[in-house]
């Protein structure tokens, strides 16, 4: 009974040991742009670098099974040179949001899909799928709004903070489990089973991703209404077919609003990159 109680003792400190860093903010938000909330060092319970290891490895055999299947795109494609063409104009603006992604080996690739889908992750593993760039007919502006929002869920390390939270709660199951004699449940380790690409975020990510996203276009010189026709377009599409993922997502409705609420932060970084002011930017026709 002792040392049930002793074990027990643990899951406490533990569970609050790491509450307390988690109210501890790290990588603050710039002083100009969209205004966000600092993230929260609670992600510091997962290494960044194992991290991106496993999204590399994963990231990779993605990669070769669309090159067996003939879907990877080549370099010479036209769509991918567009892609690259325009993260070269937005990655040079990610570091104020994350200084340690000036150290990952950035890639974008394009793969032959139906799907409307695109992702980017942790490390700056980019991939957009053909089909969000046909079914929606994107134009440059609204393929920059995507990736933007998809590098910042990598800049504001969604994931890690979500993996974080799990074995947070993990904690308290496996100390227990061994005080009764019942073994150990677990944590699951990185690259024996957890797949990234399958994580999903919550409404709060999603909100902050369409936020420093919007954030990172207009530095980039890429309208950031351009969000505004994006979530027009999608809203058609999901009237004929709604994904899956939409239930655990906010409405296109909300994600518009957000935009237009927070565009008075951003239009003076596109204005700036275009050399101009707010006052001569062009009426956007959505």
């Amino acid at each position: 009974m002792k040392q049930t109680i002793v074990k027990l003792k643990r899951v406490f400190a533990l569970t609050m040991g790491a509450l307390l860093m988690a109210c501890a903010p790290v990588n603050p938000s710039p002083k100009d742009g969209v205004k966000v909330g600092d993230s929260s060092s609670l992600k510091s319970m997962v290494p960044a670098s194992s991290l991106e290891q496993a999204a590399a490895r994963q990231y990779a055999d993605i990669k070769k099974k669309a090159g067996a299947k003939n879907a990877l795109m080549p370099d010479t494609h036209p769509q991918v040179i567009r892609l690259r063409t325009i993260a070269k104009k937005i990655l040079p603006h990610a570091e104020i949001w994350n200084p340690e992604s000036k150290k990952w080996q950035w890639e974008i690739n394009l793969i032959a899909s139906d799907e409307v889908n695109a992702f980017c992750m942790p490390g700056g593993k980019i991939a957009f799928y053909t089909g969000i760039l046909e079914k929606l007919k994107l134009n440059d502006d609204e393929v920059a709004t995507i990736m933007g929002h998809e590098v910042a869920h990598a800049l504001r390390e969604h994931a890690r903070e979500r993996i974080a939270k799990a074995q947070l709660t993990n904690i308290g199951a496996n100390v227990v489990s061994q005080a009764l004699g019942l073994g150990s449940l677990g944590n699951q380790a990185l690259g024996q089973g957890l797949q990234l690409l399958g994580l999903s975020f919550s409404r709060s990510d999603e909100k902050d991703a369409d936020l420093v996203g919007m954030d990172l276009a207009a530095r980039a010189g890429y309208d950031p209404r351009a969000g505004i026709s994006l979530w027009q377009k999608m809203g058609q599409l999901n009237k004929e077919k709604p994904p899956e993922w939409l239930s655990t997502h906010p409405s296109g409705e909300s994600r518009i609003y957000e935009i237009q609420r927070n565009l008075a932060d951003v239009m003076p970084l596109y204005a700036k990159a275009k050399g101009t002011t707010i006052d001569r930017l062009p009426e956007y026709r959505y």
